[in-house]
């Protein structure tokens, strides 16, 4: 006697399946990077044969986008939760409160998983036509968050008034993306610490 599947169900496991690809594909892109990371092992970690990949991915290079976007929806989301806190009085505490999180979400996989958008600079010679701009504004959005944040602390007079927030901002990635870098390198958080205290003391108002 044939079974009668609805479509309803056939779509949550199709989007369990897409989801569960994007979550490998995070995965081993925030390890290897794109160009190392290969479709055969994200495929093999998911459990699903090749032909399902290409039924909701066209490419590898689409892959990738929406990879860099579900991670970005992430962070973006980990970057509210902390400097959006209006429980933490001290815009640089709620700063301090996002390192924090970051750092342990490192310990966690033993630090060999960095930040994506860092892995994927470090290979952007290699990476398809767009991929760059994409993460620059990837980049440019987190920096706006981190910008606001500095602007409420010179607000609370928590940093000097001459400070310019968005030029600090951007000092600020620069100096956090090579700390997570420096940080999965050694396999332990002494960059990142390094890097928060000296952007923290260096900010505060003495």
């Amino acid at each position: 006697m044939p079974v009668n599947i609805s479509a309803s169900t056939l779509s949550k496991k199709g989007n369990e399946t897409r989801a569960a690809l994007i979550r490998s594909g995070v995965e081993l892109m925030t390890t290897y990077g794109y160009i190392s990371s290969n479709i055969e092992s994200i495929l093999k970690q998911v459990g699903v044969p090749k032909g399902s990949f290409y039924y909701y991915f066209k490419s590898k290079e689409e892959f990738g986008k929406t990879i860099i976007a579900s991670y970005d929806s992430f962070f973006a989301h980990k970057l509210d939760k902390h400097l959006a806190n209006a429980s933490i009085k001290s815009p640089l505490a709620r700063i301090t409160a996002f390192y924090e999180d970051a750092k342990q979400g490192m310990a966690k996989y033993d630090y060999n998983r960095g930040c994506l958008i860092g892995e994927l600079i470090q290979e952007e010679s290699l990476l398809p036509e767009g991929y760059a701009e994409l993460l620059e504004q990837v980049l440019q959005n987190w920096q706006v968050k981190i910008e606001n944040c500095l602007l409420l602390a010179k607000n609370l007079n928590e940093i000097g008034s001459d400070i310019d927030c968005k030029l600090l901002a951007a000092f600020f990635w620069l100096g956090w993306e090579g700390a997570v870098t420096r940080s999965k390198l050694v396999k332990k958080s002494d960059p990142l610490d390094l890097f928060i205290n000296t952007f923290i003391n260096m900010v505060s108002k003495k």
